[in-house]
């Protein structure tokens, strides 16, 4: 079995697709593929399902929509396999458990590389890191299920797969300014920022990447933009860390040319208190 969430919902099984068509069935698939080899309580079920407005047969159609998905699962696994589909998908005291391998679900395999590519970013090796986090950015094909309707559950699994998506680009980035592709790196962020206008740490490498590629005014420009757009939209000024690099490229700090810093961290945090 091949799972992907990182993207539309597929879950494939001897080649064949098993992800029904129907909106219910795919949100209970899809949280099956989320905890490979954990059972799921009926109680998280129904709570993805319906939320607090359970229906009198919530638990008839819960087990409806099991029986459909293993006659998917069934029919794909061919019938040399009898009985396997309900091994596979299979009922435990409170709930039922897929028992696949992690490594069959591709957000596990991105989890694995990220924390691989954040080990190596510590340990200052720059090149490493930023090849293990572009691979695991390399594994999503889109916003994390975008093809399925999430309920309270699911949601929170998106809104953490989204979140640590940002944070592996912004970490990858590091990697690379260290490595000294700054010229690289400015068609990306000027993308970036432009999508998330008001992330400081993204803006702070987009100045970066300029101030480095020779382009002072820009990379000032930058800072400016950012600062009147948090001014007018929430009244407050840039961080304290964003300031000091700013003050750095208006003294032309030294620093600032540095390729790769004995701090290992961000690019934002080098200008932390």
């Amino acid at each position: 079995m091949e799972i992907q969430v990182l993207g539309p919902l597929r879950v494939d099984v001897n080649g064949l697709s098993i992800v029904p068509t129907a909106g219910k069935p795919r949100q209970l698939l899809a949280l099956f593929a989320f905890n490979p080899g954990r059972i799921v309580p009926v109680h998280t079920l129904m709570e993805e399902l319906w939320r607090t407005e359970l229906p009198q047969s919530a638990l008839t159609t819960l087990q409806t929509y099991v029986l459909q998905l293993r006659r998917r699962l069934g029919t794909a696994m061919g019938p040399d396999a009898p009985g396997a589909a309900k091994e596979v998908l299979a009922t435990r005291h409170g709930g039922y458990l897929l028992q696949i391998p992690p490594q069959a679900v591709d957000v596990h395999r991105y989890e694995h590389l990220v924390t691989g590519g954040q080990q190596a970013f510590e340990q200052g090796e720059d090149d490493r890191a930023a090849s293990l986090l572009r691979a695991a950015l390399d594994l999503w094909q889109g916003p994390a299920l975008v093809d399925v309707r999430a309920g309270s559950v699911l949601a929170i699994e998106v809104m953490r797969l989204e979140e640590s998506r940002l944070v592996t680009v912004e970490r990858r980035i590091d990697a690379d300014l260290r490595l000294g592709r700054h010229g690289e790196l400015i068609a990306e962020l000027r993308d970036l920022i432009t999508r998330h206008p008001r992330h400081e740490g993204l803006h702070s490498q987009a100045m970066v990447a300029l101030y480095r590629s020779g382009r002072q005014a820009t990379a000032l420009d930058v800072y400016r933009s950012l600062r009147g757009r948090l001014i007018e939209e929430l009244g407050v000024e840039p961080s304290p860390q964003l300031q000091r690099l700013h003050q750095a490229m208006l003294t032309v700090d030294p620093a600032l040319d540095q390729v790769s810093s004995p701090r290992r961290t961000s690019t934002y945090g080098l200008y932390a208190a």
